[in-house]
């Protein structure tokens, strides 16, 4: 959806600095910097994500008895997709609990139950396919992941593929660098760096 890229340009939750890039913990460069937490604080922005992903998960997983958020970032759009969808939603903490029962998802999860989860960001994937392991390993039957924003990258699409499981973003990386032209974020110069940038993220400043 161009106008959820557009919407995470205008609320400053994408930072575009071809010139000066940011480094990302995994210590990859990058010309992008995305902060989707930022769109909990803007009730239209948050209300047309929630709406949008829960389009997505009408189409593509219309037998989703479960809504599964991600900790954090992803819990908070989960509570309201799953209103949006008025079904029951969980969250799955990055790890299991050290005291009580040790707990890694909270809410109520009966076993085989048809879960999407959601996340507000995916880069490679790593961290929500360790929340599709945790809900698995609890008993959920893991339809899907659906996010905000994706990067594009290369290692999303060969880690989704090894895990057999799909997943779908409101918007991506080529669709933002496209508003950002339209809407003069950016001029040619900063659009090819970008795009050299998702080519080939790891050496392109090489």
């Amino acid at each position: 959806m161009k106008q959820v890229a557009k919407d995470l340009l205008s609320i400053k939750a994408v930072t575009l600095s071809p010139e000066e890039p940011f480094t990302w913990a995994s210590g990859i460069k990058s010309p992008i910097y995305c902060d989707n937490r930022l769109t909990i604080s803007y009730p239209e922005v948050r209300k047309r994500i929630a709406k949008g992903i829960a389009n997505i998960i009408r189409e593509k997983y219309p037998e989703t008895e479960v809504i599964a958020g991600t900790a954090t970032a992803g819990i908070p759009h989960a509570a309201w997709i799953a209103e949006e969808l008025n079904l029951p939603m969980i969250y799955v903490r990055s790890k299991p609990k050290d005291h009580g029962r040790g707990k890694q998802i909270e809410g109520v999860l009966a076993e085989g139950q048809k879960v999407v989860l959601i996340d507000d960001l995916l880069s490679t994937g790593g961290s929500v396919l360790k929340a599709v392991d945790a809900a698995k390993n609890e008993g959920a039957a893991v339809l899907g992941v659906c996010g905000i924003f994706s990067y594009q990258l290369g290692k999303l699409d060969d880690n989704f593929k090894a895990y057999n499981l799909s997943y779908t973003t409101l918007t991506n990386y080529t669709e933002l660098i496209e508003v950002a032209e339209e809407n003069d974020y950016i001029e040619e110069k900063q659009k090819e760096i970008l795009h050299a940038w998702r080519k080939d993220p790891e050496n392109w400043l090489k």
